[in-house]
């Protein structure tokens, strides 16, 4: 409702806001404007925060109806984490604990609380590389994903260059949702990509991807200084947002009778697909642009076959 809202007080169709804000409402956007100015956190994360932060404090530090954050202790940041992690996943939790460790740090820095008790926050157990990852799709199935989309209409021009760009470069949805027209190099065939921490890689540009952008670009734009690549296809017109791209992927699944996947998935797949080829993890790594090289390693878990070779025999087996 934020934008009707906005554009009601806007056109004078509806009041104006309140000049007073609830003080957790004012913490709140304290606290927001530090995540974006001390840390550097994208929107998408800064809001995640944000909604763990509310939550934290609206549970734990509201006495008698007041806000009092300086009387919290231990217990309360360890009742509110038990609370989280009964609903949802290990990796979920682990959210949880960055979530709330920042918060509470944020606290400590303004002086709003007495102790550090981000150091309260205990660690949730779960262990890296202890389960097999998901199966992911195979390369018939992300070409029978690209063979479904419609590309006689702008809208599918568009959604089939989106989904080229995660399934064959491997990029992420905000990456592909902050991709402007100057990050593709036509003449020396690359693409900048503005990754995670505004970090920025340029990669090689494929001969279908660029195809596939050409023909999405030949169809014009609207409006016509846009700097984005990609654009919605509605009013208002601008860039798209990153969970249209998740969109598009769902869409496309349906098209072709599959069973949905998000565009993290195809991530998988190319990475799978490469290492069936051949590719070492030092190269996969860098196509993912992932910063720790142990990030990449888990997909050294999805091929069976080498993994069967390098297996020492159990002790007593036949052989």
């Amino acid at each position: 409702m934020a934008p009707l809202l906005a554009y009601l007080r806007e056109v004078g169709a509806a009041p104006p806001a309140p000049l007073s804000m609830a003080p957790l409402d004012v913490l709140r956007e304290q606290y927001r404007s530090w995540m974006v100015r001390e840390r550097g956190l994208a929107e998408s994360t800064v809001q995640r925060y944000d909604n763990t932060a509310r939550r934290f404090l609206q549970e734990q530090a509201v006495r008698d109806g007041t806000l009092m954050p300086a009387l919290l202790t231990g217990s309360d940041v360890n009742a509110f984490l038990l609370r989280e992690c009964a609903r949802v996943s290990a990796g979920s939790a682990k959210g949880r604990v960055a979530e709330l460790r920042s918060i509470l740090r944020f606290l400590y820095l303004q002086g709003i609380t007495p102790r550090r008790l981000g150091t309260a926050v205990p660690p949730v157990g779960g262990w890296r590389f202890a389960s097999l990852p998901p199966a992911a799709m195979s390369a018939a199935d992300v070409q029978r994903l690209l063979d479904s989309v419609d590309r006689s209409t702008d809208t599918g021009a568009r959604n089939f260059a989106i989904i080229m760009m995660i399934a064959r470069l491997g990029l992420r949805s905000i990456e592909v949702a902050r991709l402007e027209l100057r990050d593709v190099d036509w003449r020396a065939g690359e693409l900048t990509v503005r990754g995670k921490a505004r970090r920025q890689d340029r990669l090689p540009l494929p001969d279908e991807v660029g195809a596939a952008l050409v023909d999405y670009l030949s169809r014009g734009r609207n409006p016509d200084g846009a700097r984005h690549l990609f654009l919605t296809c509605r009013a208002p017109r601008g860039p798209i947002r990153a969970d249209l791209v998740g969109d598009v992927v769902e869409r496309a699944c349906l098209q072709a009778g599959l069973a949905h996947v998000s565009p993290h998935q195809l991530r998988h797949a190319l990475a799978g697909e490469l290492l069936r080829r051949g590719a070492g993890l030092v190269a996969i790594s860098q196509i993912l642009r992932h910063q720790d090289l142990a990030t990449t390693a888990i997909y050294a878990k999805v091929d069976l076959v080498a993994l069967r070779q390098v297996a020492a025999p159990w002790p007593g087996a036949a052989s």
